[in-house]
């Protein structure tokens, strides 16, 4: 059996590399984290350009057509770059919510202008109580008059500052399943009534809002996907995105792990390089094990969302638990190994162990995902 990447696949990388390498160094990256936008307009239409805000979109709508195998490979140099910027809030979420459930007007219109660059659309889940579930949805939706009136607060909403339109998931109907009775809406962001906030956050690369319902009135076409069923496809969004974000992770543990075996060959102490004593040597070895097994994980999970196969969920949930530990074990050594310098805020390995920190809450820790396993094994 043939476990590497195709040759297409590995262009991708090597393309992708060498424009985060000239595109999006570390000074980019700090500027942006200074910068409430974190973005720049250039940087954006250089990504359409290149056709990864459309990857996993199909040609109809002005993408690729291609899979999560292939927006893994992206997703990794991205991760290695630690690129800020609404990328993965408006591809990965916004966007693909309406992919997913949208109707045909709304995906003409929505996912071509995502894919060409020419809007942001954020994705409102998450509330004050920090709940991943369906139980978690208590922002309310009422129904009168043919439209709807959404009234609550979002919090830890990616990018909704920068957001053209927000999917905002709201609770149209109450019942014993709380998976039940759960819409999402496509907002604008200028509704009268909506109200958006940026929040200071530990890793200022990927920006974080709250997002207030006054009274905000949208129109029953507003409503993407069905009434009140609108939890098994946010599902299904939040997988495909979760896989994203691990192999965004996988890259960030990659280059960290280059940075520090690097570092060891060329830092000497007692005459010799600190990478040949033992305890740093066996603790750069355990590193490797570590983001080799999440790779390993993570490609497996991108591979089953691919084939929409039963165990999408399982192995979704699998490489979460694993990476979202694993990245934060991997960045906190690296900066242990580098000694003082590491500890810096002028070293870059800083920049990925805020990332870490940040990944590994976003979409469930390892404790939530771990339960999820067990659920799904029927523990």
């Amino acid at each position: 059996m043939n476990f590497g990447f195709s040759e297409e696949q590995e262009l991708l990388r090597a393309t992708a590399r060498k424009f985060f390498e000239n595109e999006c160094t570390s000074t980019f990256v700090r500027d942006r984290m200074a910068e409430p936008a974190g973005v720049t307009d250039d940087f954006w239409t250089k990504l359409a350009e290149q056709g990864w805000l459309g990857l996993v979109y199909p040609e109809e709508y002005g993408g690729t057509g291609l899979g999560f195998v292939d927006l893994t490979v992206l997703m990794e140099e991205m991760g290695r770059a630690s690129m800020p910027g609404p990328f993965f809030s408006t591809v990965l979420l916004g966007g693909l919510a309406v992919l997913e459930a949208g109707s045909a007007a709304q995906k003409k219109e929505w996912v071509a202008k995502v894919a060409a660059g020419q809007a942001k659309i954020a994705l409102a889940w998450t509330e004050p109580n920090a709940r991943w579930d369906a139980a978690g949805v208590t922002v309310t939706a009422r129904e009168a008059g043919g439209a709807f009136t959404l009234s609550g607060t979002k919090l830890f909403v990616l990018d909704a500052h920068l957001a053209d339109a927000i999917v905002v998931v709201a609770r149209t109907r109450e019942s014993a399943r709380p998976e039940e009775g759960i819409t999402m809406f496509l907002v604008p962001r200028n509704a009268s009534g909506l109200d958006v906030k940026l929040l200071p956050t530990m890793d200022q690369t990927r920006k974080q809002c709250e997002v207030t319902c006054k009274d905000v009135r949208v129109p029953a076409d507003a409503i993407v996907g069905s009434k009140d069923s609108g939890w098994a496809p946010l599902q299904r969004v939040i997988d495909r995105a979760t896989v994203g974000l691990a192999a965004e992770m996988c890259g960030g543990a990659q280059r960290v792990l280059d940075m520090t075996t690097e570092y060891a060959k060329i830092r000497v102490a007692f005459g010799r390089p600190i990478g040949a004593y033992q305890g740093v040597k066996h603790r750069a070895a355990d590193m490797l094990v570590e983001v080799e097994n999440a790779k390993s994980l993570t490609y497996y999970a991108a591979w089953a969302v691919d084939e929409n196969s039963p165990e999408a969920p399982l192995a979704v949930s699998m490489a979460k638990a694993y990476v979202s530990d694993a990245f934060r074990r991997i960045a906190g050594a690296g900066i242990q190994l580098h000694g003082g310098i590491g500890f810096t805020w002028e070293h870059d390995l800083h920049l990925y162990f805020k990332r870490a920190k940040n990944s590994e809450f976003t979409f469930g820790d390892a404790t939530y995902h771990r339960e999820r396993v067990a659920q799904l094994i029927q523990l």
